[in-house]
């Protein structure tokens, strides 16, 4: 399984493989066309209270993990998530400013471990 994180920022290239946006919200001054996002999963990202509350505050990171990981657990679009990352490489795109405290960081490492 080859997974990978990118902000939608970031230049999207061959290497990447399957595009997936994995947040909730459109990310801000990115075209469509820009982006190239092969899949939108909004399903698979925190809920809006979550995110609200959590704000990418570095002293809410653990407490983010847990509860995310509580709201994905069973998720329908998780699964089709790892259906993906099993299939082929794949890049999870988030617009979040912060590269080491986001969804897509937890995403990642769950499908890392296989759960």
């Amino acid at each position: 399984m080859q997974v990978s994180i990118k902000r939608v920022y970031e230049k999207a290239s061959a290497s990447d493989g399957k595009r997936i946006l994995v947040d909730r919200l459109w990310p801000r001054g990115v075209s469509k066309a820009s982006a190239k996002i092969d899949i939108w999963l909004k399903e698979v990202s925190p809920s809006d209270k979550l995110r609200k509350w959590f704000g990418h505050d570095p002293k809410k990171w653990e407490e983010f993990q847990k509860r995310y990981r509580g709201e994905i657990k069973n998720g329908d679009a998780f699964s089709e998530l790892q259906k993906i990352a099993k299939k082929m490489k794949c890049t999870l795109v988030y617009g979040a400013k912060d590269e080491e405290h986001n969804d897509a960081v937890v995403l990642k490492m769950l499908l890392e471990k296989g759960k």
